[in-house]
């Protein structure tokens, strides 16, 4: 909460009030590098309005440290932009220029494009009287990223449109039901006389029916078609946040590629000039580090190889064929890829996560893009429940999720708990019904646990929830083993 506060006291410039939010930060969080990175940025960035530069510099310079060391690279985007303004302010051309380029490297890096336009803006402005040439490449770099970052749009409107639809569909059987009834009383009155008229009011009802019928079709035609437009969006909009986890997760690798080629090419050097001298024994060492570099490059090249395939398995239309995986690792990577998701969005939030898994279960027969998508749904539902009583700065509270496995008696058996608030039970047997949701209008399509019991059933699964009110709830899925 003080993070918001202190970036909304900033805004309207009370630097004396964000201020006060950025203090509150550090009393409370101490240390702990990931708020180190928030509570210095904030510090600095109030430090350059009261035109107090040195200072901004440091409170910069802590703040990157720590986001490096993190590999927070989109807070380190932001930082390092921010020394380039105040090393503008300063008159230190050459220190702006350096800063502000390592800020648009960063941002090219992560597709940031917000840091993009910042970055490439300010050295299109520190380039303009030094070097024209270099002013207007960066210029136009800085206009397609500002094309790029303001046409994007977003559109989910079709649960509005079917609840109106449903609505419509009862308000129609109730006045065909009123009818019916009016018509039965006046029959009665009439008796025998009206046997004809009666005869006559049947067939009218009769073909009122047929028309009524072929209207109820059609809407329910409708109906399927808006609910499969609903699961392809909840289906994209789970690629989105695996996409936001797997960014983060091939960042790892791809620093290691990077530093160990830098490395080799130093060692490179260091070789051409043993062996110019001839020393020989030197070369053949450095030779041997090399070859244990290169080693090191092929393996995390691997590692991001499959990362990567993994993200395009689940971004492909599932054909819906089973093959022999590991459900283990699969647990393990969805959990991780859905928190590192989660934080890509915002920055505060943190959970524990507690696995613990079960190294003696065989791999299982499973589809394994179809059973990612599931425990993503399971995750992300988790993940949001303790987020919200996080809010609710409870004391000594640490949001949690854990998952473990476990082989039972010829099946293998899930859990994902989380310590959030529970589900109440006067809604316990509708969470896993399409379209129900708690969520607030627009967080939620009611769609993300109905699709994941479907798949756990496709895949000839069970799912069984506990829960308790204020303490949390754990959800059970039973898959087949093979043994």
């Amino acid at each position: 909460m003080q993070f918001f506060l202190g970036d909304a006291y900033d805004q309207l410039n009370d630097l004396d009030a964000a201020e006060k939010q950025a203090k509150i930060i550090e009393e409370k969080q101490g240390l702990d590098p990931l708020w180190v990175i928030i509570y210095r940025r904030m510090q600095a960035n109030i430090a350059v309005k009261r035109n107090n530069l040195p200072l901004a510099i440091k409170y910069y310079h802590e703040s990157n440290e720590a986001a490096i060391a993190q590999s927070e690279f989109r807070e380190a985007a932001t930082v390092v932009n921010g020394m380039a303004l105040a090393f503008k302010k300063m008159g230190k051309t050459d220190s702006a220029i350096s800063y502000a380029k390592q800020g648009l490297k960063l941002g090219q890096m992560l597709s940031y494009r917000n840091r993009i336009l910042a970055a490439s803006s300010l050295l299109a402005e520190l380039y303009a009287e030094k070097d024209p040439k270099e002013a207007v490449k960066y210029y136009q770099i800085a206009s397609a990223s500002k094309d790029s970052l303001y046409g994007v749009q977003k559109v989910l409107k079709l649960q509005s449109s079917t609840m109106k639809e449903q609505e419509r569909l009862a308000d129609e059987e109730a006045a065909r039901i009123a009818y019916q009834n009016k018509i039965r009383q006046r029959t009665l009155v009439g008796g025998v006389a009206a046997f004809l008229g009666i005869a006559l009011i049947l067939y009218r009802n009769n073909r009122q029916k047929q028309k009524a019928n072929k209207i109820l079709e059609t809407t329910l035609v409708n109906l399927k078609t808006t609910q499969s437009q609903l699961i392809q969006a909840e289906k994209m909009a789970s690629l989105g946040e695996l996409t936001a986890g797997i960014a983060h997760e091939i960042q790892n690798p791809l620093n290691f590629i990077n530093n160990f080629s830098e490395v080799n090419t130093e060692l490179v050097d260091e070789l051409k000039s043993e062996l110019t001298v001839g020393n020989t024994h030197s070369a053949i060492e450095i030779a041997d580090d090399i070859k244990e570099n290169e080693k090191k490059i092929n393996h995390h090249g691997k590692r991001a190889d499959a990362i990567v395939k993994g993200m395009l398995q689940h971004s492909g239309a599932s054909a819906g064929q089973k093959e022999m995986a590991d459900i283990n690792a699969l647990c393990d990577e969805y959990l991780r890829l859905a928190y590192h998701g989660l934080r890509a969005k915002d920055k505060s939030f943190n959970a524990k996560l507690e696995t613990n898994f079960d190294n003696s279960i065989d791999k299982i027969n499973i589809v394994p893009q179809d059973m990612g998508r599931a425990l993503l749904n399971f995750y992300n539902n988790a993940f949001y429940i303790v987020n919200e009583k996080q809010k609710e700065n409870l004391n000594g509270y640490e949001p949690t999720v854990s998952v473990s496995t476990k082989k039972i008696k010829g099946k293998v058996e899930i859990r994902v708990a989380d310590n959030g608030n529970g589900i109440p039970q006067k809604i316990l047997d509708k969470i896993f019904q399409p379209f129900f949701t708690t969520k607030p209008t627009g967080q939620g399509t009611g769609l993300g646990l109905s699709l994941a019991y479907d798949i756990v059933k496709a895949n000839g699964g069970e799912i069984k929830v506990q829960t308790k009110e204020g303490e949390g709830s754990e959800f059970i899925i039973q898959l087949p083993s093979l043994k």
